[in-house]
């Protein structure tokens, strides 16, 4: 659990001034407010220096202005939401990439929340800040289609695991969905090998891919290495970043990625990488 002060300084990072009883609608502003405010990203592993995933130092990057991955992000809202007195519930669950087959491989760590409503029943609310594009907003562990912003989301029973959900993204995201199992999670040893894999396997999809995302009230923005992603109800517009300078503007600017870490020599060698990556990926287009 966090010290008074530590909720104090990690709600201040997201903007909230006030600490209030654990209902639907704080947890809701909670959730706004952590999506649009802290991104997910790549960063650190692209840079070959990937933060571990105890909760002692995922909690530890949001409290300086730092981010992560899925891990790191929902890692460290479930310490706020359980300090702030939620009832909140670790699952194992595993994203659905674009063409390939839904999977439970624990590549994700999914969250639920326990309220109980008006009539005194407990609901369930499916809560994800660690995928970047996903929902602005908790959603209802119900059968269902939710519309937010210009995402449309869906709930479904998930046809991989008994028992489990799926919560179905939106047609034109970047991947399909993601399912999740019902059990509860006692800890989080269940990820540490997936982790080491993501952040250090030659394998990873994410070693050579630099990207960051984050969702606000009325879309969502994506920087795939040098091309900046911004979708909202009129669609989808990309930009891309030729110089250090704009790139940087626009982590800074645009996803609240200040690279603190970084001093400015390594930041010249991010940049200097990614413009690398970014150049192969033009080249492979044209073969």
């Amino acid at each position: 659990m966090m010290t008074r002060s530590e909720i104090k300084a990690y709600l201040k990072r997201i903007g909230i001034t006030d600490i209030q009883p654990p209902t639907l609608s704080y947890l809701t502003q909670l959730h706004r407010a952590h999506v649009s405010t802290i991104s997910w990203q790549t960063i650190d592993i692209v840079a070959g220096r990937p933060a571990p995933i105890d909760l002692h130092e995922c909690v530890r990057l949001m409290l300086s202005n730092r981010s992560g991955y899925c891990f790191h992000l929902n890692g460290a809202f479930s310490v706020l939401l359980r300090s702030l007195g939620f009832r909140v519930f670790w699952h194992r669950a595993g994203v659905q990439p674009l063409g390939q087959e839904p999977r439970i491989n624990s590549f994700h760590l999914g969250l639920t929340v326990s309220l109980t409503n008006e009539q005194q029943q407990e609901q369930r609310y499916i809560v994800d800040v660690g995928l970047g594009d996903m929902p602005y907003d908790p959603i209802p562990l119900k059968i269902g289609s939710y519309e937010q912003g210009p995402l449309r989301y869906q709930v479904e029973n998930s046809g991989v695991v008994q028992g489990g959900w799926r919560l179905v993204h939106d047609p034109h995201a970047s991947f399909v969905g993601v399912d999740f199992a019902p059990d509860d999670l006692e800890d989080l040893e269940e990820f540490q090998p997936k982790h080491e894999f993501y952040s250090l396997s030659p394998e990873s999809p994410w070693i050579q891919l630099f990207l960051v995302r984050h969702r606000h009230a009325t879309g969502s923005n994506e920087l795939r290495g040098c091309i900046w992603s911004k979708r909202d109800s009129d669609g989808i517009e990309k930009m891309e970043l030729r110089t250090k300078s704009q790139w940087l503007e626009v982590l800074g600017d645009v996803f609240q990625e200040h690279l603190v870490n970084y001093s400015r020599l390594e930041r010249d060698e991010l940049w200097k990488r990614v413009w690398s990556y970014h150049e192969e990926w033009k080249k492979a287009k044209l073969k």
